[in-house]
């Protein structure tokens, strides 16, 4: 009889949580399933890496990128040509990646996989254990990854981006190559383990071994996203109260003596209008403080804790959510030896009431060894110099310890793409990262910038207003996160600076790290957490910009293509806006009386066909700004209108797409008068 996926989890749980009684070593086994328990063993990532533990990544980043040793400064660091880079050609292959072991692949990613053939070779044999499709590692029907929550295309909840978390371990060495057609953009992140660690090699048979404990992780997942995968540590108890937070006040909430570890807190969300949700969830903060610390190593805006911001957004990730009718959860394993203090700093303008669950256990093991967990939320804390931009500093922290992953928070008023940066991790006082990516949304599990919110096990967008407004992403690293020894500076790149285009980040890093580690983050006071996003007077190409629907606005300089051919060398471009969206500007008239209307415009293989309103009122015909080229157009006639000195409203709406352009776009010159008499 076939035992509940339930069981068949806590048991792999357990599994990995025997091991954990000890701390890593050079002797270690790791079966099959001990791999899979990884994905959802928190206790683990408390762990304090062993000496030869990392945890790196092999992506299509741009090469271009490179660090001079000579002259220790960074050289086109800023490289964006992420889709198609690998390590070499053999024949006519190309090497995605190469790695000793003993190890393991935590996560496969690609942007674009398709039908070409990408083969997994694991312990020098020359036969590969995986030999199909690109396309076919990420659909969840074929063999071995046909468990759709750990092999999966986005586009199943409307999004883009192919993610595929399953262990592929090898005991001596893996590599990975493509055939051509393979498609664009990929990423492996793989653990190598100490010296001496014992893994099994992948294969299909593997697998099929390991079927009934796959198939209760990949279940877990799909139903189970929420509650605590060891559900019953021994001496586990929870605390229950509701909470009375007056303004300006701090709630302690609990105090517990050690060892033990809180396994979960649960939080009902604020109630209120949707700014004042938005509020609470940024004013109301976390403070847990470990072993009598002078500063607590949680210090975090409530509703970013858990996950999301602002405001409330309902989603489920595996560490963390926010739930319509069981509030806000977070599962993080949280081991301490001595003493631990739960607050909760009021410092909204309005008192709150908050029902309050904090499970907490005895620890299975002796505290040495373990690390406290650290989450911190910060905004523009660590400047750069100027050969590293666009880095954009996560996290930077000294000791040992585990990155875990980050909720990131921005703020987008001009629209358009925000996340075109990779992200990039220095271990250890590593010059050159060992992690490198290809584009903010590849860090969070999509791609394509899209827009369309979904939420997976380890990744999810939670809150989006189509790139333009309040964006909302995370990424939790457990199986695959990032050990380090003295040093951890995990980057995102930043294209935006926060005055050029009012682009601004604030985010969360979650890390584990030894009590005698340096935590840099102090609190962040409230006026600088909320209310700090702020749109600012949108010009672009000269034109004010009053209203739009969708997509994004700015000036784009045509250096490229003529500059000269246009009235100021750039134009209004509009970018992202779909069929049916409306643009709305000023149009300034300087005198009364009648006047024939022109506009120049700019027509190029992927722009769209639109129609004009002069306040309010259709005029001209639809134009097709479809070309080969990009130039501007001459003059277009929008009739003859009577106007009044003063400023009118000029709309523009998409209403159609040649078919032989590519996409929606629309650039604008400049409009011209004629009086009539």
């Amino acid at each position: 009889m076939r035992r509940s996926y339930r069981v068949m989890l806590t048991a792999a749980v357990a599994l990995a949580a025997a091991a954990w009684t000890l701390s890593a070593s050079a002797q270690e086994t790791l079966t099959y399933k001990d791999l899979l328990g990884r994905y959802t063993d928190m206790a683990h990532l408390s762990v304090l890496p062993a000496k030869g533990e990392t945890c790196k990544q092999w992506s299509s980043w741009d090469r271009a990128s490179k660090y001079d040793e000579a002259t220790g400064k960074y050289i086109a660091w800023d490289a964006n040509g992420d889709g198609h880079h690998m390590i070499r050609f053999e024949g006519d292959y190309q090497v995605m990646a190469e790695m000793k072991g003993p190890g393991c692949i935590w996560r496969s990613w690609s942007a674009l996989a398709q039908q070409g053939k990408v083969k997994i070779f694991i312990d020098g044999a020359e036969v590969p254990v995986v030999d199909m499709p690109f396309v076919h590692y990420f659909d969840g029907k074929h063999a071995p990854f046909a468990y759709p929550m750990l092999s999966y295309d986005l586009n199943d909840q409307g999004c883009k981006g192919f993610d595929l978390y399953m262990p592929i371990p090898y005991r001596k060495s893996c590599k990975i190559v493509a055939e051509k057609d393979w498609g664009a953009y990929y990423q492996f992140v793989y653990t190598t383990f100490p010296e001496g660690t014992k893994v099994p090699s992948f294969s299909k048979e593997l697998v099929e071994e390991n079927a009934e404990a796959v198939q209760a992780l990949n279940d877990y997942f799909q139903d189970k996203l929420g509650s605590d995968p060891v559900p019953d540590r021994p001496g586990q108890e929870t605390f229950r109260e509701t909470v009375q937070i007056l303004s300006g006040d701090v709630a302690k909430v609990l105090e517990l003596e050690g060892p033990q570890a809180i396994t979960a807190i649960r939080v009902s969300s604020p109630r209120g209008t949707r700014e004042q949700e938005m509020a609470a969830a940024r004013k109301l903060v976390l403070r847990i403080t470990w072993d009598g610390q002078k500063e607590p190593a949680v210090w975090c805006p409530l509703g970013d804790f858990f996950g999301t911001a602002p405001g409330i957004n309902h989603y489920k990730s595996f560490a963390t959510g926010m739930t319509e009718g069981e509030g806000a959860y977070a599962l993080w394993y949280m081991p301490f030896a001595k003493s631990a203090k739960v607050e909760i700093l009021n410092e909204d303008d309005l008192d709150h009431e908050l029902f309050v669950e904090i499970s907490h256990a005895p620890l299975g093991r002796p505290f040495e060894g373990l690390g406290h967990f650290h989450a911190k939320w910060h905004r523009d804390v660590f400047p750069l110099p100027a050969d590293r931009w666009p880095d954009w500093v996560m996290l930077r922290t000294q000791g040992r310890g585990r990155f875990c992953g980050v909720m990131l928070h921005v703020w987008n008023p001009m629209g358009g793409w925000w996340g075109e940066g990779d992200e990039k991790f220095f271990v250890d006082g590593e010059k050159y990262p060992s992690t490198f990516g290809t584009g903010s949304e590849d860090y969070f599990g999509y791609a394509w910038c899209d827009p369309n919110l979904f939420q997976r096990p380890f990744h999810c967008q939670t809150m989006d207003e189509r790139n333009a407004g309040h964006q909302s992403v995370l990424r939790w690293h457990v199986a695959d996160a990032i050990p380090f020894q003295t040093s951890f500076e995990g980057c995102i790149e930043k294209y935006y600076t926060n005055k050029d285009r009012g682009t601004l980040y604030a985010l969360v890093a979650c890390w584990y790290l030894d009590p005698e580690g340096v935590d840099p983050f102090g609190p962040v006071p409230v006026e600088e957490r909320h209310g700090y996003y702020v749109t600012p007077p949108l010009v672009a190409g000269g034109f004010t910009v009053v209203n739009r629907t969708g997509g994004g606005v700015e000036t784009q300089v045509l250096d490229a293509f003529g500059k000269e051919k246009w009235k100021g060398g750039d134009h209004l471009w509009w970018i992202g806006a779909k069929q049916g969206d409306k643009l709305d500007l000023v149009l300034p008239v300087k005198t009364d009386g009648p006047c024939k209307l022109s506009v120049v415009l700019t027509k190029a293989p992927d722009y769209g066909i639109v129609r004009m309103y002069l306040d309010g009122k259709k005029i001209g015909e639809p134009i097709d700004l479809f070309n080969e080229t990009v130039d501007p157009t001459e003059p277009l006639p929008l009739g003859t209108h009577d106007l009044k000195q003063g400023d009118h409203k000029i709309t523009v709406e998409i209403v159609g797409i040649n078919p032989k352009s590519t996409n929606t776009l629309f650039g604008l010159d400049y409009f011209l008068f004629e009086p009539v008499k």
